[in-house]
């Protein structure tokens, strides 16, 4: 039996997802942008808005028993390559002791102001392994 989590993103009930998915222990985080969901503020900063997308898929794994340390799969959606070296030192200063297998994909996003989507696939105790 799987659990579901949500961020509180309207999102989540517009379109009919989870923001992640519990099933035994692997946890499924969907795709997360860079919006405070708490007041649906998206900042105009490519780093801003990737320190939002780090917390909302923290507090999601939180929720989950586990943390950016037990992540075993990163996947990196960002809207223009010339913003990578921007997000590099977060990204790296987030996933430096889980060391995730990792995908970057350059691609249009949903909405036009965001800069950067993450998803992550994390393994509950990983990083106790």
């Amino acid at each position: 039996m799987v659990k579901h989590i949500s961020s509180g993103s309207p999102f989540e009930a517009k379109i009919g997802y989870s923001r992640a998915v519990i099933d035994q222990d692997m946890v499924y985080v969907s795709g997360s942008t860079g919006y405070d969901y708490a007041t649906m503020d998206l900042p105009k900063d490519v780093a801003a808005q990737t320190r939002n997308t780090l917390l909302t898929i923290s507090k999601a794994l939180a929720e989950a028993g586990c943390s950016l340390n037990d992540v075993v799969r990163v996947r990196y959606y960002l809207k223009d390559l010339g913003d990578l070296d921007a997000v590099m030192p977060l990204l790296g200063e987030a996933f430096a002791q889980a060391n995730p297998a990792a995908t970057l994909i350059v691609a249009n996003l949903i909405e036009p102001e965001m800069k950067i989507e993450i998803e992550v696939t994390a393994r509950i105790g990983a990083h106790s392994l």
